[in-house]
């Protein structure tokens, strides 16, 4: 497949309502969808085309800061330190983001222009157990419209009876250990990964 004259022959046109269903600002209801996402994937690509698809969450009404009809703002919290999307977003600011409710199939996508924040009058409203985070990632929305949900229904995501999170994979401290050296033995790190332990660090 080599020209999108032969992927519109192979898939077909989409239909008006999907083609057209893109809008530039929030909708009320998009407020609400924002206020109940405890989870999002923000996507970002340096100018040279590495990419980056990193996970963000919240407590419901805590992930996303909406400055205004078309701004939002998503914190940054404690991580691994890599910052692969923030050091995508300083080259390239054109990011994607996908909104999820637990339990919902469909989706609020948002595509725009980011930048990064290190601080301002907003951060007070995104404390979350009584850490003000040191960054934050505002967001100009250029599009938003909400996605269907074939993808979680052909999945069976959201399907407790299709779940085996120990099944094949291993369990963290595993794979830790065998793919990420350390020089911490497999006991430590199941130690680390105690959900108990593992939690301390998520805010601090």
């Amino acid at each position: 497949m080599t020209s999108v004259d032969a992927l519109v022959g192979l898939l077909g046109e989409p239909g008006q309502r999907a083609r057209d269903k893109g809008r530039t600002a929030l909708l009320d209801v998009d407020r609400d969808w924002l206020a109940a996402s405890p989870f999002c994937v923000l996507a970002t690509s340096s100018s040279d085309g590495r990419c980056d698809a990193s996970p963000k969450g919240d407590p419901a009404g805590r992930l996303v800061h909406v400055i205004d009809d078309t701004t939002i703002a998503l914190a940054e919290r404690p991580g691994n330190r890599r910052a692969d999307g923030y050091r995508n977003i300083l080259d390239n600011p054109h990011v994607g983001l996908n909104f999820l409710i637990p339990g919902r199939g469909d989706t609020l996508r948002i595509n725009g222009r980011a930048r990064l924040v290190s601080d301002a009058p907003f951060f007070d409203e995104m404390v979350v157990k009584g850490h003000r985070p040191v960054l934050a990632v505002v967001v100009e929305i250029e599009e938003i419209f909400f996605h269907c949900a074939k993808a979680f229904l052909r999945s069976g995501l959201w399907k407790p009876e299709t779940w085996d999170p120990t099944g094949v994979v291993p369990r963290r401290a595993v794979i830790a250990h065998d793919v990420e050296p350390s020089g911490m033995t497999l006991e430590q790190l199941d130690e680390y990964y105690k959900p108990e332990n593992y939690e301390k660090g998520m805010y601090a």
